[in-house]
């Protein structure tokens, strides 16, 4: 039996062992980052620089981004140094950093995914009661308790993941260091964590559940709308969002209730990129650069730039 200490040295198995390979891999990954970091970085700034976009909607736009932000930074920037470099370390510190953080950056998004997607029934359902039932009280004060929420989620998955002792070698069969590998290296059934994560995951199913009700009242009203445009208007930009949506939780969902196979296998690493790397990287795409105000934005900040 080993416990775990501060002193720990854990292994990442990575997606091959293979150095050419892991090098191509690596160059893969940056190329993916850089076009995450931009996308999220333009938003963040389009969103605050111009006054037009202060709104509900921008504001919890700009919130999403440095979410997404902050969630593709946990995991991958670590994956591409141990690529680049053939190393597969990760101390027990990077590895408690990095189980905090992200069920810390994971959880709020998916409670502000939940929040956006009522704003959207607000403004589309209800558009004449929009500006009191979202005030700019009323928005700040539901960004805040998505940030409790993930932050409180956070502490009770960190604390239970490394309340047991681990036994036998500390390889982990993954690019970062995610829970259900870290389970699996437990020297006794950590009942703890499997409660937090049932809870999680009923909670997670219930965003998921809001949302989805929220869309259907949104296409309702859609259907009713007398302009084509606008009907196909709010099709383009919804029906992207479900999508985005369903993947994040599908994947998430299946990660942590699926049994761990007895040997390593490649779609676990394939599913857990859907969850970690593919939502901060598409999200600027599918939530605000095809937004026909955010290229007005954009353009008068160039033309700004210019001058």
């Amino acid at each position: 039996m080993d416990n775990c200490t501060s002193g720990s040295i854990f292994f990442l198995t990575g997606f091959s062992t293979v150095p050419e390979l892991q090098i191509l891999l690596g160059l893969v990954f940056s190329m993916i980052y850089m076009a995450a970091v931009l996308g999220n970085l333009l938003i963040i700034i389009l969103t605050t620089q111009d006054r037009r976009l202060h709104t509900p909607m921008y504001f919890f736009l700009k919130n999403l981004s440095f979410l997404d932000l902050c969630l593709i930074s946990i995991t991958v920037p670590k994956s591409i140094t141990n690529s680049l470099l053939n190393t597969n370390t990760i101390s027990f510190s990077g590895c408690v950093s990095q189980v905090f953080f992200f069920f810390f950056l994971a959880t709020t998004e998916v409670s502000l995914l939940t929040v956006m997607s009522y704003d959207r029934y607000v403004a589309i359902c209800y558009p004449l009661r929009y500006e009191i039932l979202m005030s700019h009280r009323a928005c700040v004060q539901m960004a805040a308790s998505c940030w409790v929420s993930g932050g409180l989620n956070a502490i009770l998955h960190t604390a239970a993941t490394f309340s047991v002792p681990i036994c036998g070698p500390h390889n982990i069969h993954q690019f970062f260091c995610d829970v259900p590998q870290l389970l699996s290296l437990s020297c006794s059934y950590n009942i703890g964590e499997i409660v937090v994560i049932g809870l999680s995951l009923v909670l997670d199913f219930g965003c998921f559940v809001f949302i989805d009700v929220s869309y259907v009242h949104i296409f309702i009203a859609v259907l009713n709308m007398p302009s084509k445009e606008g009907r196909a208007k709010a099709f383009s930009t919804c029906l992207p969002h479900i999508m985005v949506v369903t993947l994040f939780l599908s994947s998430g969902f299946f990660a942590y209730l699926r049994p761990l196979p007895k040997s390593p296998s490649t779609f676990d690493l394939i599913v857990s990129v859907f969850y970690t790397v593919v939502p901060p990287t598409v999200n600027p795409l599918i939530y605000s650069l095809r937004n026909k105000d955010m290229k007005m934005a954009l353009r008068r900040l160039t033309a700004i730039s210019v001058l």
